[in-house]
């Protein structure tokens, strides 16, 4: 700790500083592999210290090379992207005030918990739809800054659809807005002979020299976060040039965000939901393509692995589901008991669930999608209205099971988010299975959004040895590997962070990632924020800093 540092932060801003041991090893992790031990933590209370914030930085960064902000709300990313070695902005204390909503456009803070931004739109009826799974521990400054994307994203899309504006604080240490803008305001914003001005000139002149290069590039599939998606900025069709596009999902690696303009979407009244067991993956493409058509606004899948820890740790859902007693949990549990004890463990859970605001249309829909599926012998639960939240509890909630649950094992996020578009998945499953299981030390589940062919593989591992950490850079080039065959994407909604950014090459090719390396040059020269994230970060660095006490 550079106590010096400290002191001259505290004459810095009117928020807090801390340099505390117990509070630098708090933010010396998030939910990743990941250890890096920050200088010191700041607390800012107002717009005012964010921007005296970033001036300090540029005025001091000659003289201390190292100085540096990343921007941090929950500490829930599973890659490394809130953690670093200099100073953590922490928004989570004091830039947590609203929503301010005003018809379907909710204004909010990065340090807002989306549990309780959600509790705010559904008093109007209203509802963010690309919320993730870690839903009741995330924040909104993450959900924007990496592109969030759950379980409604195959109906709705993910974050970026949704954020209409960004206030953000840049590298001269000055507030600006960045929205849509028309060719005609885009010219107007580069005659200006200011910072904006460079930026929207150098971004505009990026673009347009590497047109074709860039949109060539842009991943085929439903969902990603991986690199900067400068393929979304400049619409040529609509005429619209919109950098919010390009601060969504660019991990604060830009600057620091004040606020967002969030669009929201009304609530269906009604839902209904069929799971499927599937003893045989042999027809899995077959009823994947029964699913789609019928647009269901949430398809998810789950493996035996994650089944089985819900049988065995269901008092744990107890909890979840609220005001339930352990027997009525228990009770609601108890077809799956039966379902296990008589035909085994299914090898994989569907299910497929469908809103809207005329029950007649669902059940249609329902009774249609089971006649598609008979053939293939899954065996079929509805679920009607609320009966289908123990589901959702399972489906989001293995992840903290994992953790907390396997004693001398740690869950190991590091081809946690690799995409493939869903008509692979029947070949493709098979083979990544395969790769995991030329490692038999690895217990693991396999989970996420079939709709989008989005899939979650959490090992377990014993992190402290050494022949265990050895896997990590192994298996994760052979997965991905994989992955890249099917032109798939390395990360759909969890980002780059310190984990995937040494990929970013292999997905994108070297001319792409000299592209990425211009844009954060364009925005950040200095290389202030959020430093080794999309760019500029090495294997051997995340090697080096994976955490080995818990």
């Amino acid at each position: 700790m550079d106590s010096d540092l400290v002191t001259r932060l505290k004459d810095v801003v009117s928020g807090d500083v801390a340099a505390d041991e117990e509070t630098l090893n708090t933010f010396s992790h998030d939910t990743s592999l990941f250890e890096v031990k920050p200088q010191a933590v700041v607390y800012p209370k107002t717009e005012e210290d964010v921007q005296k914030l970033v001036k300090f930085v540029t005025e001091n960064k000659k003289t201390l090379p190292n100085l540096s902000l990343t921007g941090r709300s929950a500490g829930t990313d599973m890659g490394g992207g809130s953690i670093n070695e200099s100073i953590i902005v922490a928004f989570g204390k004091y830039f947590n005030h609203g929503p301010k909503i005003s018809g379907q456009i909710a204004t909010v803070e990065p340090g807002v918990f989306y549990r309780d931004f959600e509790k705010e739109t559904l008093a109007h009826n209203l509802i963010f739809p690309s919320y993730p799974a870690s839903r009741e521990l995330c924040a909104m400054g993450g959900i924007v800054n990496n592109n969030a994307g759950g379980e409604k994203s195959l109906f709705y899309g993910k974050t970026e659809n949704f954020v209409k504006l960004v206030k953000v604080v840049l590298r001269d240490g000055n507030t600006y807005e960045l929205k849509p803008l028309t060719e005609a305001e885009l010219q107007e914003k580069m005659k200006l002979k200011t910072l904006e001005g460079e930026i929207y000139t150098k971004m505009h002149q990026l673009i347009s020299e590497n047109y074709d290069d860039i949109m060539k590039a842009k991943p085929t599939v439903s969902k990603n976060s991986a690199g900067y998606s400068l393929w979304d900025v400049w619409d040529k069709e609509k005429g619209i040039f919109d950098l919010a596009k390009l601060w969504v999902g660019a991990q604060g690696t830009l600057g620091m965000m004040l606020k967002a303009d969030i669009q929201l979407v009304p609530i269906h009244q009604h839902r209904e939901m069929m799971i499927l067991f599937l003893y045989d993956l042999s027809h899995l493409g077959e009823i994947i393509n029964a699913v789609l058509p019928l647009e269901p606004e949430s398809f998810e899948a789950y493996d035996d692995n994650t089944l089985k820890l819900a049988l065995k740790f269901f008092p744990e859902f107890a909890k979840q589901l609220g005001t339930k007693s352990f027997l009525q949990t228990g009770l609601e549990f108890m077809p799956e008991f039966f379902m296990v004890l008589t035909h085994g463990l299914p090898k994989m859970v569907l299910q497929i669930d469908f809103t809207g605001d005329n029950m007649e249309e669902l059940g249609k829909k329902i009774k249609e999608l089971e006649e598609k599926v008979k053939p293939y012998h899954p065996k079929i639960k509805i679920a009607i209205e609320r009966q289908e939240e123990k589901y959702w509890v399972i489906r989001r909630e293995s992840f903290s099971l994992l953790r907390n649950k396997i004693r001398d094992k740690h869950t190991a996020p590091f081809v946690d988010d690799f995409v493939v578009a869903p008509q692979y998945l029947p070949e493709f499953l098979p083979k990544v299975n395969a790769l995991f299981k030329q490692y038999p030390s690895l217990i693991y589940t396999v989970a996420g959004h079939i709709g989008n062919g989005n899939f979650h593989i959490i090992p377990l591992m014993d992190i402290t040895k050494k022949d265990q950490r050895d896997i990590i850079p192994e298996l994760g080039k052979k997965v991905y590997n994989l992955v890249l065959s099917y032109h798939g994407s390395i990360t759909g909604e969890h980002n780059d962070g310190i984990i995937r950014t040494p990929y970013l090459e292999q997905m994108f090719g070297k001319k792409m990632v000299e592209l990425f390396e211009k844009t954060k040059e364009i925005f950040d020269p200095q290389n202030i924020f959020n430093p080794g994230k999309k760019v500029h970060g090495s294997l051997d660095y995340a090697m080096s800093h994976i955490r080995q006490q818990w």
